[in-house]
């Protein structure tokens, strides 16, 4: 196939680029060719092109080379999320349209859950209640659902070096863990079943679901959730956590987990 042939090049320069990004100082072609076992003519040739892309820079003075302006401009635009936030954007519209709910991904900052990502229904009822929970709020992980999914799926000796100081357990309603023994005490069983809850911990009148996201090494790196009113006898949680599993299960599937 005329794309197979092409591969063993693409390969060859991502490996040059990377080569490059992991040096402090210029390094010459053949140093190059000797370190990535590649033959010195492909070397030259591939080094060639990525400078005409900006991607690489000849320096004279050293014979050697640096990464290029292209592959940093490429870095800038890309933040660290980035990727998690484009594949579970899709995932999480569909949710909040199907399940009538707001959808949020969220992930860890020590004891912290930082708010990546928020979804709403497309046609918001005047029902949809009014959360703190806008993008880059960070509120405490052992109160958010979203939080809790991945604490949950964390080993205990992980939670316990994130929650070091006696301050960590704040309450914003009078509920909630009050140390780290209430908190291991409540996850136990919120790992076992997989998903996450709850209930007016960070803001009354309001419930949330969180499930855990997984990466391809098996590590929960984010979490999906769902929040809606508390005290709304028709709203069945049965649909919403199964819905949220799902979603949380494709972004994981997404991740390559």
């Amino acid at each position: 196939m005329a794309g197979s042939s092409a591969s063993p090049a693409v390969g060859r320069a991502l490996d040059i680029v990377t080569h490059l990004s992991r040096q402090a100082s210029p390094v010459g072609a053949s140093a190059i060719a000797r370190d990535l076992g590649l033959p010195r003519s492909s070397t030259y040739h591939i080094l060639t092109v990525l400078a005409e892309r900006g991607f690489a820079l000849h320096v004279p003075e050293s014979r050697g080379w640096v990464l290029g302006a292209g592959a940093y401009g490429l870095t800038s635009a890309y933040t660290p999320h980035e990727g998690l936030e484009r594949l579970a954007r899709p995932v999480m519209r569909g949710l909040a349209a199907e399940l009538g709910v707001t959808v949020h991904l969220g992930i860890l900052r020590g004891p912290l859950t930082l708010y990546l990502v928020k979804e709403g229904p497309v046609a918001a009822s005047g029902d949809e209640p009014s959360l703190v929970t806008a993008v880059g709020v960070l509120l405490p992980a052992h109160l958010t659902a979203t939080g809790r999914a991945i604490l949950a799926q964390l080993a205990d000796a992980t939670v316990r070096a994130l929650y070091t100081r006696p301050g960590d357990f704040v309450s914003r309603t009078g509920r909630g863990p009050r140390g780290l023994a209430d908190l291991l005490a409540e996850l136990a069983p919120e790992r076992e079943r997989g998903w996450s809850e709850e209930v007016e911990l960070v803001t009354p009148g309001l419930r949330s679901v969180g499930a855990a996201v997984f990466d391809l090494h098996a590590q929960p790196v984010a979490a999906l959730s769902c929040t809606w009113r508390a005290h709304v006898p028709a709203r069945d949680s049965e649909p919403i956590v199964a819905g949220l599993l799902a979603g949380a299960a494709e972004v994981s599937r997404r991740l390559g987990g």
